[in-house]
């Protein structure tokens, strides 16, 4: 891995906490990457994850798209964020990191952190917005912050468009998937690890699909029903973490330890939780034939060694949740308006062209899907480098 431009750890005076800010690169001299809050949160991890960011936004570089991909970063702040110090540490984090927010990082929710608390936090903090930094390189800085604003207010039965876009980019992934393999989506079976912003969006999509959702696990453990569970229901029953309140359960609903997900009855397994999910002894209990990876690193990569050994497909993080980055700059940038719909076909169609691209140039190398998405990154880097530079 390559060494990232630039690095920094902070303490918080109150609490005696970390944070963490991660650029990797730049592109016209901005930065793009989450904010996320968990208790172990480390230096290691957010960088890995901006070394991600870098790649994902490599992968969506259309050059006759208004959206021009930015550089890759990451934030972390080492809480639990339903510590009650949790709020007070995220506002003192983003004042301290105002310089950089105002200049070469844009930021937004990630892992234990909703884009609400993000932009009430930022606000707090006396900051203009969590992506301001983008401004000066819009047309129409007035024109697309309406835009964003507008689609951040659309909501499809009962979910905001900004939680589903991501899902969809997950589930059309693992749609894509089969596809290629000629697989049926009626019989289909999925489990889902984590009911939050990216994994209850992705169940809602891939059931409506046809597949059937067999299990879902949140921190409580795991729901588990071969005939497949009611997603709208569990849905409803969530709280701001994605906690499903089991009074909802049906009779034939199971509730299992939190790691039975892992084993359960499914072609298609959904880690969209916690980053190192899946480990070397954990993944010698999987019988699904495709993980798609909707959280961030979630399978280690000696578990993905031993898994594709077992011809177990990984799709990876840096493709499969890529949708959510790339749908915000869509449309702030004005390649897409804010429209449900509109946003949805742009989603789909760009997520299925990728995930093809990198499938059929596994094929093509004998790799891994991870080591074919690297690979076409490593293709657009220079190209993007050649186009704009290294930091201007």
């Amino acid at each position: 891995m390559t060494t990232p431009l630039m690095s920094l750890v902070w303490s918080d005076h109150v609490t005696g906490r970390q944070g963490f800010l991660v650029v990797d690169r730049l592109v016209r001299g901005v930065s793009s990457g989450g904010l996320r809050m968990r208790a172990g949160c480390t230096l290691d991890e957010v960088t890995g994850l901006a070394r991600g960011m870098t790649m994902k936004e490599a992968l969506h570089y259309n050059p006759e798209g208004r959206y021009v991909p930015l550089g890759g970063a990451k934030g972390g702040i080492d809480c639990d964020p339903r510590d009650p110090d949790a709020y007070g540490l995220l506002v003192r984090y983003l004042r301290a990191m105002r310089p950089y927010i105002e200049t070469l990082w844009t930021t937004g929710e990630d892992l234990g952190l909703t884009q609400e608390l993000v932009d009430r936090a930022a606000a707090d903090a006396g900051l203009v917005s969590s992506v301001q930094a983008v401004y000066p390189l819009l047309d129409d800085e007035a024109a697309a912050r309406r835009r964003l604003s507008d689609a951040f207010a659309v909501d499809v039965d009962g979910i905001g468009l900004d939680e589903l876009v991501g899902g969809c980019g997950v589930a059309e992934s693992a749609l894509t998937a089969l596809d290629r393999a000629s697989v049926p989506y009626a019989g289909t079976r999925v489990a889902v690890q984590g009911l939050g912003t990216m994994g209850g969006a992705t169940a809602r999509f891939l059931t409506r699909a046809g597949l059937t959702v067999v299990a879902v696990a949140d921190i409580k453990g795991t729901i588990a029903n071969p005939r497949g569970l009611d997603v709208e229901a569990l849905l409803a029953a969530r709280d701001a973490y994605g906690t499903v309140d089991r009074g909802v359960l049906r009779p034939r609903d199971r509730e299992l330890p939190g790691d039975a997900w892992l084993s359960v009855d499914a072609e298609v397994l959904v880690p969209a939780a916690v980053s190192y999910a899946i480990d070397a002894a954990s993944q010698e209990r999987i019988t699904a034939r495709w993980i798609v990876e909707a959280a961030n690193m979630p399978v280690l990569p000696e578990a993905e060694e031993l898994l594709a050994a077992r011809e177990v497909t990984v799709l990876p993080d840096v493709v499969v949740n890529s949708g959510t980055n790339a749908w915000w700059w869509w449309t702030l940038f004005g390649d897409i308006g804010a429209d449900a719909d509109q946003a949805f076909a742009y989603t789909r169609r760009s997520m299925r062209a990728l995930v093809d691209l990198m499938l059929a140039r596994a094929e093509t190398d004998g790799t891994t899907p991870r080591a074919a998405a690297h690979a076409i990154a490593a293709d657009r880097l220079p190209l993007i480098a050649a186009r704009f530079g290294w930091y201007r």
